[in-house]
């Protein structure tokens, strides 16, 4: 069963690398840097609250920032699976590392699955123009790109990332969409 699940795993995340690059190396693709970084004004959990909800805002009018921010998690996911593959093909790996390794490539998998599933879900049921959802293992981080969200949203959207990703601190971010002329 294990091989069953890494073989699909490994194949879902060729996939992924695959588009990735096709979608980079398109020549009909503007560049893709952007100044406004999500990433940038991610806060800490208030202090104050016990849940740790934090909403930030940030304005930005690139469609491709959240693009461009799963492709560095997915080429950063990908770099960390090669070189766990690589102690799992080695001779020299103890089997303890090998299994640690096996066990680490499972946990990637999930945690990419989880991602995905939490997007889709929020996009298909809001229709929220954009979603980008990221776990570090201790925290996940929803950015969603909206005029608003509302305490209601929030609280449902975290609600969904501890159904799927358990007791974790979630901090909820929302992009201003500014309005086009």
């Amino acid at each position: 069963m294990l091989k069953k699940q890494t073989v699909w795993l490994l194949t879902m995340l060729s996939l992924i690398i695959v588009l990735s690059i096709y979608y980079i190396l398109s020549p009909d693709r503007e560049d893709l840097a952007f100044k406004n970084d999500p990433t940038a004004d991610v806060g800490q959990p208030n202090e104050n609250d016990d849940e740790g909800i934090d909403v930030n805002v940030t304005s930005g009018s690139e469609d491709e920032v959240f693009t461009t921010i799963r492709m560095n998690i997915e080429d950063e996911r990908s770099r960390t699976m090669d070189r766990l593959k690589e102690i799992v093909a080695s001779s020299d790996a103890t089997s303890d590392e090998k299994n640690d390794a096996l066990n680490t490539i499972e946990q990637l998998g999930q945690t990419a699955s989880k991602e995905f599933i939490l997007e889709k879900m929020l996009l298909s049921e809001k229709e929220y123009q954009d979603v980008l959802v990221r776990s570090n293992g201790e925290k996940v981080q929803v950015h969603v790109k909206e005029e608003e969200l509302s305490k209601e949203e929030v609280d449902h959207i975290m609600q969904l990332v501890r159904d799927e990703f358990g007791d974790l601190t979630v901090d909820v971010i929302f992009q201003e969409v500014k309005a086009t002329k």
